[in-house]
């Protein structure tokens, strides 16, 4: 009962206990709050991929896409072992290529490279990743490269309807052909660019905000040059194409870069026949990855011209890479908690020191070497446990306002998130317990320890030795 007794007024009127908590709390806080957003940040990233890769991918690396049809693929997979453990297939043509477009009074042309996939907007909104990232909801719940009336409307503008071609003149005593030719528009191809090309970001020099400009909105003509197929030699080709609605996945890279096209027209256009470049397949359940991989590396024992990844296994330098960094991250920061250790060390050589005589006076009165010990590492386990306590809190409570925190920032320093990066409205933020609770343990864990060796003199005091100059 003594040792709690100590403990609890060495904490209460002791001010160095009180650097000691807030030594441990900044450490704890600054943990959480990083490691908050550094999850946000992954698991978003994970959760794009994941969305524009689907499951399993089955790629061939020619520009011509597999020899074999991709209806006799498909069949092919649907008649072997993995099957049962796919949800959806669909297949897709990807390739790199331009867009051209026109914009300003002076019709100036805007070139960018672009990587094309065509695909059917169903299919791949089957596989996930795709519908949900579409601007229009409606579109959202039902897929489909058809343009809107309103796209329609500012199409017909650019495009004039079909000119009426007139009958052929009739022959010798044949009665001329009074039905007037059929007067139809033509016929637009939707397409789906990303939101970093049908927009860009302005930011205001003075007031460093910043917003989007819309230069290609739906209905908007634009021209895509690609490679053809099926030939020896490479030959462009080129079709024009109506903006029918915007993709917005919030990754500059693929929103500023990818083009999302109807499969079939991009088969014609690249005269490639039933042939395709990628099949895309979704599990019923993403643990039998493994399992469904080496199947389809049976049918398809060709390694070359049959790739068969998962989506982690495409992206997985860049996942390790991000994985590598939150680890060093945490290494780094915690080492504020190891200051905040030092600190309690330093404190408590200082209070046993100071509590010399209490010492003796306790071990003269009965008290053993192991009672005195636990008095110590108590003392450095109430100051870990109450600083981790007060860390946590003031951690999620950063972490849950980090946005308001961060535009208060903006407004007061002119620095802040650069939403140009990522196209996030917002810093994503993600609080793992474990992770907490890790850091947690890991803080009073230094504590304890750096309470050891002071606590390890305190016991070793010799009543006589400390009672001396009394």
């Amino acid at each position: 009962m003594y040792k709690a007794l100590l403990c609890w007024r060495y904490l209460r009127t002791r001010f160095l206990a009180f650097v000691c908590i807030v030594s441990v709390m900044l450490g704890v806080a600054t943990l959480v709050v990083v490691n908050s957003v550094m999850a946000g940040f992954s698991t978003k990233l994970k959760d794009r991929f994941h969305g524009l890769m689907s499951d399993v991918i089955v790629e061939s690396p020619s520009y011509n896409g597999f020899a074999m049809d991709s209806d006799q693929m498909m069949a092919k997979i649907r008649n072997s072992p993995a099957n049962e453990h796919i949800a959806a297939m669909t297949p897709t043509i990807e390739v790199f290529g331009m867009i051209i477009y026109e914009v300003g009074a002076n019709r100036e042309q805007i070139t960018i490279p672009v990587h094309i996939v065509g695909t059917d907007a169903q299919g791949r909104a089957d596989i996930g990743g795709f519908g949900e990232y579409l601007r229009q909801p409606a579109r959202s719940k039902n897929p489909s490269f058809d343009l809107t009336p309103t796209a329609m409307k500012r199409w017909e503008a650019f495009n004039p309807r079909v000119p009426i071609l007139l009958p052929p003149l009739p022959l010798p005593g044949q009665a001329p052909d009074i039905t007037p030719p059929p007067v139809e528009p033509l016929k637009p191809i939707g397409a789906i660019p990303g939101y970093g090309i049908t927009h860009y970001r302005l930011t205001d020099p003075v007031t460093k905000i910043t917003k989007d400009v819309e230069v290609l909105p739906e209905g908007t003509i634009f021209k895509i040059v690609t490679v053809g197929a099926g030939k020896e030699q490479i030959e462009p080709v080129s079709s024009n194409f109506a903006v029918a609605d915007t993709i917005r996945t919030e990754m500059t890279e693929y929103d500023a870069r990818y083009v999302y096209v109807p499969l079939e027209y991009l088969q014609r256009l690249r005269a490639m026949g039933n042939r395709v470049t990628h099949i895309q397949l979704k599990l019923k359940d993403y643990s039998k990855a493994a399992l469904v991989t080496a199947e389809l590396r049976k049918i398809f024992p060709d390694d070359y011209a049959y790739q068969i990844n998962t989506w982690e296994e495409k992206q997985n330098s860049l996942l390790a890479a991000v994985e590598v960094e939150r680890g060093l991250l945490n290494l780094l920061l915690f080492m504020i908690v190891g200051v905040a250790g030092f600190c309690i060390l330093a404190i408590f050589s200082m209070i046993v020191r100071e509590k010399t005589r209490d010492i003796g006076i306790l071990k003269s009165l009965g008290a053993s070497n192991r009672g005195v010990m636990q008095i110590f590492l108590c003392y450095g386990f109430l100051l870990g446990l109450i600083g981790s306590g007060l860390g946590t809190a003031l951690g999620l409570l950063i972490t849950y306002n980090i946005n308001p925190i961060e535009h208060f920032l903006f407004k007061m320093t002119g620095v802040g998130f650069d939403r140009g990066v990522y196209y996030f409205d917002a810093i994503p933020t993600k609080v793992e317990l474990m992770t907490v609770f890790l850091v947690n343990l890991g803080a009073i864990a230094i504590a304890v320890a750096f309470s050891v060796w002071p606590a390890l003199r305190a016991a070793w005091m010799r009543p006589v030795q400390a009672l001396r100059y009394e």
